[in-house]
């Protein structure tokens, strides 16, 4: 979350600023910051609530390694999907793409509900919510940015929910690997974010797709096989 808060730094800053403005008036005005503050905290609502009811039944996912191969060939060909999808909405019908700002509310919650499937072990966050940002008629980089955008509030949330755990019996001798990982896992996101903003300015999901179909595909023979377990 602080990685994604960093790269995003200046856009952060004048949502939460517009965010608080719009508090104090009682009211939400015409202004692109306010509006996309709102957007992320009402698309931030399905996962928040899916996660709640449902945390112990889908953390008993984890423990199977073939649910995560089938799930991770099903975000592969959700990415298919979307692209197949996005392109008769955009290409065959010559729809035009709206800026970030001009979700409707009903889609930033769509869109918001998508990024819960990564509930699932295999499926990817950023992933489903970036296929539902184009299906909402945005182009890549802002689907990109508004996926990035609304996993902050939830990451935050994530890790504000552990933080007993800290508390917990034995937990000191875990802490210097959780502070490490969590330094490794800064890094690597941030890097990841810069690389894919970027990314999407040219590219499309495809190759992201292929990626989780072969290696999917992969995990499922190996388990199959008895090689993993």
């Amino acid at each position: 979350a602080l990685a994604l808060i960093i790269f995003y730094r200046r856009e952060w800053a004048a949502i939460i600023k517009a965010l608080f403005a719009s508090i104090a008036r009682g009211r939400i005005e015409d202004n692109r910051d306010e509006r996309i503050g709102w957007l992320l905290l009402v698309g931030t609502v399905p996962v928040g609530l899916l996660g709640l009811l449902f945390k112990d039944p889908i953390l008993k996912l984890f423990g199977s390694t073939r649910l995560v191969a089938i799930f991770l060939i099903a975000n592969g060909l959700i990415m298919f999907l979307g692209e197949f999808l996005r392109k008769r909405q955009h290409d065959d019908a010559g729809k035009e793409y709206k800026h970030l700002h001009q979700l409707s509310w009903l889609q930033s919650i769509l869109v918001g509900t998508a990024q819960a499937l990564a509930l699932f072990p295999g499926i990817s966050r950023s992933g489903t919510s970036i296929v539902a940002g184009l299906l909402a008629d945005l182009n890549y980089e802002d689907a990109a940015k508004y996926s990035f955008l609304l996993a902050t509030p939830v990451i935050f949330a994530a890790a504000v929910l552990e933080i007993p755990e800290l508390w917990a019996p034995n937990a000191h001798v875990i802490a210097m690997q959780a502070v490490v990982g969590c330094v490794v896992a800064g890094v690597a996101a941030y890097a990841s974010v810069a690389f894919l903003t970027r990314y999407f300015q040219h590219n499309d999901l495809r190759p992201f797709g292929w990626y989780c179909l072969a290696f999917g595909a992969l995990c499922l023979v190996l388990v199959t096989r008895g090689v993993i377990s």
